[in-house]
């Protein structure tokens, strides 16, 4: 027998004592022992025994729910023994029996009964209930077996010791199981049950080897004793815990493991405790409600219990297998017993530990984490707590957490201005994941920065809410508000969110005029080194661009953390050190910065360093990587959560699938729908630019000519320092000159080489090719090489490449085959093609050449590197002024390497130069010029592209 696994003693006491009653004996077993242990099993095998035995077997089992229903525990032994219930309003008269209506021993009698009083009738129904129960004594042995006796109602154990005191010499055995201790009014212990003569019969739990067996009943193999031993520990050897478990970890047939707590284990918990008192369940639900913080003391003042009380009720249900001291066995009982409390109960039980945890100073995060299971604030330091906790699960990025906290904070909060705290602090921390959830909270705050309610941080998250979405007229109305009351301490804060909204939207402010240098003057009187980064930043906008400067902003980007107010900041200054030629250390940064955002998990973030890192491949000419990388930053966020900043992530990936020649890929991208704020922006304008290249590469460059004049008229209305960064001039010259107008093609390209910023350096290179289109054929080398050495200063491999194919072709035309061969191969090194078709197989061979002497095949290694780098530069046409500049020496140095390279290669002439270079294969010149950034080594240009070189080189 299973069930009865470590049982049998305890049977055996009850087969003697009834042996006892047959031979006339009356006997009274009390089988104590927590739920789940066996009793309700051991009567019912007894019983089987007994009934075998011939004796007459009531069976009856008390429960909490019938305690205050009079005799209902009797009236199932009634109902058990076949005798009318009716017996129960037929009260015998007193004498009938020759025993009168008495109090129980343990009474204190004041004075005799009073027939009609009501302890007097209830006296007369239970003599006349034991008269037929004692009838059947007299046919063959009677036994009484009452389950859970300590739930029984009062005039039910009434009428079981009135049974006892007559059952002298009558073959009866009472059986009563029940818990060891209770802490009901009529307790067994404090009753005259247990002062009658009985044996104790205590049920323990089962041993480590009787919960093996179990297991080993349940399968075809024993399982492993480790396993054993892990359902022992969870149950601390309770049969129908194990049980349990059992049928949750062996459902659909699945071979026994680890145990695996699910429904039948709840339910099991749960039975155990319904079957016990009130008590037993008020202190497993504080308890369950404490977690790690239950102890006497706090256990005790959540059920207004004394410490030694809820002692005793805590070792009952240990030894049940439910508890181990002050913690539940095994997790998911302590789950149980909490979804099972009553609503309003486990709200008051987390509340009024949130209070005691609160009291004893214990951490914010270890309150809130009750006021949270509680779902309600009961008193005022409660907001202040959730506010702390939420601000350190944002900084610990946990933003789920915090945004939960401020949820609760919020909707219990009342005070109008606090509310306007919680909403910002709301905001900012679902703005990190979805900027498009924010606008509840902010916009009706729009009201509130205008009228100076708010401090300078909340005032700031507001705005730059407002720029975020393109509303710049409240936006420059707030700011304009905020810089007549603001305290100089908090001046930066003003500082650098009219910074970003100049670098977006390049217009100062309404009613503000003034450059980037002014605002880089304000803050450094103000806030000092608070804000550095974003001043010295604001002179790099401005055009004073140095090493140093680029060093420091480097440096701060690369030392601070990423937070929210100096997101857009940390993205302006990864661009302009990209802009000003320094692109691997910007992608460096940007890379560093972008691995944080995401392993803070903060996808707004990521979002928009991606758009930054697809913009600086862009400026590198990595199309492949751009178009990557932009498309991933859409991605991240909805079209919504974009706002007006959504141009810069859509306009790289234009710019980027039109490079490749993927224009449907840019045709469906110039589908998707744009807010009109966008276009307020400089982002708004890089996309039209994008939009106009696209027409341009799909032979409409009258309609990229129309979007080309609308950003040359949107970026006029900027401030002039944002010129050098959106070279509209150099796409009215491409334009101009597709469709034939060339002399307007020139003005504009020399417009643009005009502009001396530093930051213009890529745009210069553009401008003078697209200016060698515009020129004389004899003229276009030396522009072409002038182009070319900017555009490898400042990494663009695609424009580069483009400056090669444009100087092959211009050196073919001018009948230099030779040296067209050259610049091709040249072109192909430095863009990075290396497919098994040179790009110079493309071009025309030429006329045909009178045979030349066989070259000396060793002359290139006889050529120091100096005087390779020379030879190849002359071959590709530069003078010995241009070189000298190019590798820093001087022109007399130059002119020495020369004549030693025309000795060792055996030629006359300069003009001789390209040919020996491409047959004694001399590496090109690839050195960048001083403090600029090295390309990136391996392939930009795919296959993808070799049909645009191809193109461009013949």
């Amino acid at each position: 027998m299973v069930r009865l696994l470590e049982r049998h003693r305890e049977l055996q006491l009850l087969r003697e004592a009834y042996a006892e009653c047959v031979d006339g004996s009356e006997q009274l077993v009390i089988v104590s022992g927590g739920p789940g242990l066996g009793k309700t099993e051991l009567l019912h095998e007894f019983s089987k025994t007994a009934t075998k035995a011939g004796a007459r077997v009531l069976t009856a089992t008390a429960c909490l729910c019938e305690r205050g229903q009079p005799m209902s525990v009797i009236r199932q032994l009634l109902h058990s023994a076949e005798i009318p219930a009716e017996v129960l309003d037929r009260p015998a008269q007193p004498g009938t029996d020759g025993d009168t209506p008495s109090r129980t021993a343990d009474e204190t009698v004041s004075g005799p009964l009073d027939p009609g009083d009501s302890e007097y009738a209830a006296e007369a129904v239970i003599r006349s209930v034991s008269t037929p129960v004692l009838d059947l004594a007299t046919e063959r042995p009677l036994v009484i077996a009452i389950d859970d006796a300590h739930l029984m109602d009062p005039q039910s154990l009434q009428t079981v010791l009135h049974l006892l005191r007559r059952a002298r010499n009558k073959r009866i055995l009472v059986i009563c199981a029940g818990w060891e201790q209770s802490g009901l009014p009529d307790l067994l212990i404090h009753t005259g049950l247990l002062r009658q003569p009985h044996r104790r019969v205590r049920l323990a739990p089962l041993s480590e080897q009787g919960v093996a067996q179990i297991l080993a009943a349940q399968t075809t193999r024993l399982p492993p004793k480790e396993i054993s031993s892990s359902y022992h520990r969870a149950t601390a050897g309770n049969p129908m815990l194990v049980h349990a478990l059992l049928d949750d970890g062996t459902q659909f047939g699945a071979e026994i493991g680890e145990p695996v707590a699910s429904i039948a284990y709840r339910q099991a918990v749960l039975a155990c405790l319904h079957r016990g008192e009130p008590r037993h369940l008020a202190v497993a639900g504080a308890v369950a409600a404490l977690g790690e913080l239950a102890s006497a003391r706090t256990t005790a003042l959540l059920v207004s219990a004394s410490a030694d009380a809820v002692q005793v009720v805590v070792e009952v249900l240990s030894s049940t297998g439910l508890l181990d001291g002050y913690r539940f066995r095994h997790p998911a009982a302590a789950n149980a017993v909490l979804s099972d409390l009553d609503p309003a109960e486990r709200a008051r039980l987390h509340g009024e530990i949130a209070r005691l945890l609160y009291l004893d100073g214990a951490a914010a995060p270890v309150v809130t984490e009750h006021l949270m299971a509680a779902d309600q604030v009961a008193e005022p330091w409660g907001l202040s707590v959730l506010r702390l906790a939420s601000e350190q699960a944002l900084a610990a990025d946990d933003v789920e957490q915090s945004t939960g906290y401020l949820r609760l904070a919020l909707r219990e909060c009342t005070d109008e201005q606090e509310r306007h705290a919680l909403s910002i602090a709301l905001a900012r921390a679902e703005w990190r994941v979805n900027p498009a959830a924010v606008a509840p909270h902010l916009t009706p705050l729009h009201q509130a920065v205008l009228d100076d309610a708010l401090d300078a941080r909340d005032a700031a998250t507001v705005i730059r809410h407002m720029l975020w979405q393109g509303d710049t007229g409240p936006a420059a109305e707030a700011v304009s508000a905020l810089a007549a009351s603001l305290d100089p301490v908090d001046a930066h804060v003003l500082a650098e969110v009219e910074f970003v909204r100049h670098c977006f939207y390049g217009a100062p402010r309404a009613g503000h005029r003034g450059d980037l240098a002014k605002v880089a003057t304000l803050e450094r009187a103000t806030a000092g080194k608070v804000s550095a980064l974003w001043a010295t930043v604001a002179l790099l906008v401005s055009g004073d661009v140095t090493d140093e400067s680029v060093a420091h902003v480097t440096e701060a980007l690369q030392s601070g953390q990423l937070s929210d107010l100096k997101l857009e900041l940390t993205a302006v200054s990864l661009l302009v050190i990209a802009y000003s030629g320094r692109t691997a250390t910007a992608v460096e940064v940007c890379e560093a910065l972008l691995a944080d955002a995401v392993q803070r998990r903060a996808r707004t973030w990521e979002a928009l360093l991606r758009s930054v890192r697809a913009e600086i491949a862009l400026l590198q000419g990595d199309v492949v990587t751009a178009e990557a990388k932009a498309t991933e930053a859409l991605d991240l966020l909805h079209p919504q959560g974009w706002g007006a900043l959504i141009g810069m992530p859509l306009s790289t990936a234009i710019f980027a699938n039109t490079a490749m020649g993927r224009h449907e890929a840019a045709a469906h991208l110039l589908r998707r729908k744009v807010p009109d704020a966008m276009f307020n922006t400089v982002f708004g304008v890089q996309y039209l630019r994008a939009r106009g290249h696209h027409y341009l590469s799909t032979d409409r460059a009258f309609a990229a000519l129309n979007d080309f004049e609308t950003c040359g008229h949107l970026m006029r209305d900027r401030n002039p320092d944002l010129q050098p960064l959106v070279p509209w001039r150099n796409d009215l010259a491409q334009a101009n000159l597709r469709i034939g107008k060339t002399r307007v093609a020139k003005e504009w390209a020399e417009e643009q080489i005009g502009l001396r910023s530093t930051l213009a350096s890529r745009p210069r290179g553009i401008a003078l090719r697209i200016l060698a289109g515009t020129s004389q054929p004899r003229h276009r080398t030396a522009l072409l090489r002038e182009s070319i050495d900017l555009l490898q200063a400042c990494g663009d491999r695609l424009e580069l490449a483009v400056a090669f194919a444009d100087l092959s072709a211009a050196h073919y035309e001018l009948g230099d085959y030779a040296r067209a061969r050259l610049v091709a191969r040249q072109a192909a090194q430095e863009a990075g093609i290396c497919d098994t078709e040179s790009p110079t197989d493309s071009l025309p061979a030429g006329p045909p050449r009178s045979e030349a002497p066989p070259a000396d095949t060793d002359g290139a290694a006889v050529l120091s590197d100096a005087e390779g780098r020379v030879a190849a530069l002359a071959a590709l046409g530069y003078t010995n002024r241009e070189i000298s500049s190019r590798i820093h020496v001087t022109v007399s140095t130059v002119e020495q390497h020369l004549t030693r390279v025309y000795r060792k290669l055996n030629v006359a002439s300069r003009t001789e130069l390209p040919s020996k270079v491409l047959e004694h294969q001399i590496p090109a010149m690839s050195d960048h010029s001083p403090g600029a950034d090295r390309r990136p080594s391996g392939g930009v240009l795919t296959k993808d592209l070799l049909p645009l070189w191809k193109r461009l080189a013949l």
